[in-house]
């Protein structure tokens, strides 16, 4: 495939440009005894402290590649991470200047763009979606506009032949490492940004994809003026020659920051000789020892060789008429979101049900799931009330909870997904691409339909084939009531996954909670024997309220007349006198419904404000 090389259409308009640079900046790793010693009334004693990065001059400059390379550990992550906001400016040391003034964190995050090492994309979705709704939600304008831009990023990224496919990811077939990468770098140029950082570009990549990429960001060097800062490894011969300016790490200190040219001229002047077939920094990652980290208290003395190459590019970017922009262009350039707050959910609206319909699991697995345990909870409970005595009661009583242990629990099913939706969530909201109440809106909204049908697929088998009260009225109710336990537990799961920070903490904390919550629930022991330390998980049980509708629902109303439990042709217990031994009133058939619903707002409203919590974090 050919490199892309499409100059893309700027519309006649003057981009502005920015110069990165950062003095003195230190970031040590904060110890368990500094987190912790609030707790501690004394004064805390000063321990060493373990710094990643310490001392770092650096800049980057528009019109320029600026690579960040050394050996692991050498801190290249940690500082592409400070530049682009990820880490708090309050935990670092030293400045971080763009154009010369202090950076505005929050603008200069929705100004630029950020690629991580790990690609985040949603795998069902297919290359031209992606892009397309990052544009919806990234751009001013609408469709057509986004639909533009799209356009011209396919082309810019050479994606042409992979439109159509999905991007794929772990145990999902897809397009291959180097297009996905590519895909990546797209979704966060949708907004046209002056400064791209990117980490690690090439990590994964075979040499002729990794080459791809790198030509693919010299091309927006060349025609846009873009500041392009990126950590690299190992590069080859022909990626480092794509490189303008390079910035060494070691320990955290910075051994190089210029040409390619000048390292050389460096590495000669301490005395050593690249060796043949070796390239100049893979020598200089050998040889770290024998360069001198420059810091604010050792100036660069010793090396006063000039560096041609830098005055060179000055005067390109010069002639090809980039202009700088001030700190003051670029607080009055900081965008707010680009979408009202019903454009917002409805674009993610939009996306959530791709997702869903195209995730086997949680869609189709669901909707079988359903059907085929209505049927088989109907074929092994059908007409158990036919006959009277305690016996029928309780397989009564113990399909009701058992269908609510089924229809609470399959629910956990989606806590991968979305928790691999919060990683991609935190990105798109740390850039200011929306706003975490229209994505906790959009989320609830998306479930109710798809839920509602799997209630139905389940209610309309199980509860003709159990033989429960045989009025439309009591099937109507039935079915109402399924749907609120799938919304409440959907609910439950979705809060959850916004607090945990693995699968398996996950499924452990909400197995865990749902037992107590069966437990609790009064089918065990009732509300009188629970003791009063205890009583506060009976009302917090998710099971206790349905439990008690269904109840109502096959034992109230005109139900009520019905006998239970007969001697010698003599009724010892009608249906409504067994509902008073349950303490159960009619008037509670709608009562808990409002719990119910209480429930589902209360955990999506936590959902919000845990998710609102990590994003606050992530921004200051």
């Amino acid at each position: 495939m050919e490199l892309p090389v499409t100059t893309p259409d700027s519309g006649g308009k003057k981009k502005g440009s920015y110069t990165i640079e950062t003095k003195n900046l230190s970031y040590a790793l904060p110890s368990l005894y500094d987190e912790l010693s609030w707790i501690f009334c004394c004064k805390n004693p000063k321990r060493p402290q373990k710094f990643i990065i310490k001392d770092v001059n650096c800049e980057a400059r528009p019109g320029e590649i600026t690579a960040i390379a050394g050996p692991s550990g050498a801190g290249k992550t940690t500082l592409l991470e400070i530049l682009a906001g990820k880490i708090s400016p309050t935990k670092v040391t030293g400045e971080v200047l763009v154009n010369g003034h202090p950076v505005n964190a929050k603008c200069f995050r929705r100004l630029s763009g950020y690629v991580t090492q790990e690609d985040a994309l949603f795998p069902l979705l297919t290359v031209e979606e992606t892009l397309m709704y990052s544009a919806l939600l990234r751009l001013q304008g609408g469709k057509k506009e986004a639909a533009n831009r799209v356009g011209v990023l396919i082309k810019e990224l050479g994606l042409e032949q992979v439109t159509g496919a999905r991007v794929g990811g772990g145990s999902n077939r897809g397009i291959s490492g180097g297009e996905r990468r590519r895909v990546s770098i797209g979704v966060e140029l949708v907004h046209d940004p002056a400064v791209i950082l990117i980490d690690e570009p090439t990590s994964g990549l075979d040499s002729a994809s990794a080459l791809h990429v790198i030509s693919l960001l010299q091309v927006m060097v060349a025609h846009q003026g873009k500041t392009i800062v990126l950590t690299i490894h190992q590069p080859g011969f022909r990626i480092l020659e794509l490189f303008d300016r390079l910035v060494l790490l070691s320990n955290g200190g910075v051994l190089h920051n210029g040409s390619l040219e000048y390292l050389e001229e460096r590495i000669k002047f301490s005395g050593l000789q690249i060796p043949p077939h070796i390239n100049v920094l893979e020598f200089a990652i050998d040889v770290t020892g024998s360069l001198v980290i420059h810091t604010s208290e050792t100036p660069n003395v010793h090396f006063q060789i000039k560096d041609h190459g830098e005055k060179k590019e000055s005067l390109r970017k010069d002639d090809e008429g980039f202009t700088v922009s001030n700190h003051n262009d670029m607080v009055d350039k900081c965008p707010s979101y680009a979408n009202s707050y019903v454009e917002e959910i409805s674009i993610l609206g939009g996306r959530f049900c791709k997702n869903i319909f195209r995730t086997k699991q949680l869609f189709a697995t669901r909707i079988i799931q359903a059907l085929v345990a209505g049927f088989i909870l109907g074929s092994i409970f059908m007409n158990a009330d036919n006959n009277l005595g305690q016996v029928a009661l309780q397989t009564r009583l113990g399909f009701f909870a058992f269908s609510l242990t089924f229809l609470l629990s399959t629910m956990t099913e989606g806590l991968p997904i979305f928790l691999q939706e919060r990683t991609i969530f935190m990105r798109e909201t740390s850039r200011g691409a929306y706003r975490v109440s229209s994505y906790v809106v959009a989320n609830t909204i998306v479930f109710l339909p798809f839920l509602l049908m799997v209630g139905l697929l389940y209610s309309v088998p199980v509860y003709w084939l159990v033989g429960l009260r045989g009025s439309m009225d009591g099937f109507l109710y039935f079915a109402m009531v399924v749907w609120i336990v799938l919304l409440m537990s959907n609910s439950f799961t979705a809060c959850f996954s916004a607090l945990v920070p693995t699968f398996i903490m996950g499924t452990s904390i909400i197995a865990g909670l749902m037992g107590s919550f069966f437990l609790f629930s009064g089918y065990f022991l009732s509300k009188e024997k629970i003791p009063s330390y205890w009583i506060f998980m009976h009302y917090l049980s998710l099971f206790k309220y349905p439990f008690e509708c269904f109840l109502i629902n096959e034992y109230g109303g005109k139900g009520g007349k019905r006998c239970l439990e007969s001697e010698r042709g003599e009724c010892k217990l009608f249906a409504i006198d067994f509902l008073k031994q349950q303490d159960l009133k009619e008037s509670l058939k709608w009562t808990n419904l409002a719990v119910m619903l209480s429930f589902i707002l209360g955990y999506r409203v936590l959902c919000y404000l845990i998710l609102w919590c990590r994003c606050y974090r992530t921004r200051n």
